[in-house]
């Protein structure tokens, strides 16, 4: 995923505002906007600066370039596949640690983040056995190969952010990135305590925004970026250690979306649709908005969709 953020004058802003008018979905505090498009976040904030944010950020940030102040030049405005954090290609043979999530693009259930330490003795024999990206595989596989490196008795840590917390921190000011980023260090550092610090030739994580990004986030917590620390998009597909945090991640929320549809007593869907929204309204109207905060994550837009439904 791709994170730019352009500074612009108030003039612009507002141009910038009305372009996007029908793709905004909420006024955030601090903020002017949040709008969504081509599957792209973009915000503007008070301060002048926007940031585009998804897979398509380098395209709607360059319909803006031009008119940026103090505007980089066009080889700065990277992507994060340009960054220099990005890992040398022998490491995926090497004994690494890989860390990713699941449950962020949910509204409901947590964010559970995984990390997975692999010697070189151990990568091919994962990959005979079908550890790849979690989300080519269906859910019974997902727990079935989940066990398996369970049993294999494969290092890693598991960290689950429930929805009460989550929403206590967004409220807090925390944006989804530093949570993200705060689970994925924590998860590093405890694995780092199970193992042989020397052992490690070096870390991967899956990218979810600009390593600059992430280094701030965990700063502001008083935590440091690991030696050796890589990051990389769709890296489940390179790395063999960050397709089996994939799996460990993904089987824990999927179990914890089993649990809320046995608890509610009806089939808690995944994802952000339609059909989350009539969830979302479902429950509202039978146990009331306050209810959602301990399932849902309440500053998606799946909120003001459910509640639009109930009345």
């Amino acid at each position: 995923m791709s994170n730019i953020v352009l500074q612009f004058s108030l003039d612009q802003i507002h141009k910038i505002k009305n372009y996007y008018q029908e793709y905004i979905i909420k006024i955030p505090s601090n903020s002017l906007f949040l709008a969504k498009k081509n599957n792209t976040t973009i915000t503007a904030y008070k301060s002048g600066k926007v940031m585009f944010q998804g897979e398509a950020a380098q395209t709607e940030a360059d319909k803006w370039a031009k008119t940026a102040v103090n505007r980089p030049e066009k080889s700065r405005i990277k992507t994060v596949n340009d960054h220099d954090y990005a890992p040398p290609a022998a490491l995926f043979q090497q004994a690494h640690i890989g860390t990713d999530e699941a449950g962020t693009g949910d509204y409901f259930g947590p964010v559970t983040v995984s990390a997975v330490f692999l010697t070189e003795d151990k990568v091919e024999p994962l990959q005979a056995m079908g550890i790849t990206d979690s989300k080519t595989i269906n859910d019974q596989n997902i727990d079935r190969l989940a066990k398996e490196l369970v049993q294999l008795k494969i290092p890693y840590t598991l960290l689950t952010l429930d929805n009460t917390k989550y929403n206590k921190l967004q409220q807090k000011g925390w944006n989804q990135g530093k949570m993200k980023a705060m689970l994925h260090q924590h998860a590093i550092n405890k694995l780092m305590n199970k193992i042989n610090p020397a052992d490690v030739k070096g870390i991967i994580i899956d990218q979810f925004c600009q390593p600059v990004s992430f280094i701030k986030h965990i700063r502001q917590e008083n935590l440091q970026l690991a030696k050796g620390t890589y990051f990389m998009t769709k890296a489940e597909s390179h790395s063999t250690a960050v397709a089996a945090a994939s799996i460990i991640a993904r089987s824990r929320f999927v179990k914890a979306m089993d649990q809320l549809s046995g608890q509610y007593g009806i089939t808690i869907p995944k994802g952000a649709s339609s059909r989350v929204d009539e969830t979302a309204a479902y429950l509202i109207k039978k146990n009331g908005l306050e209810s959602l905060h301990a399932i849902a994550k309440m500053h998606f837009a799946n909120t003001d969709k459910a509640l639009r439904l109930v009345k």
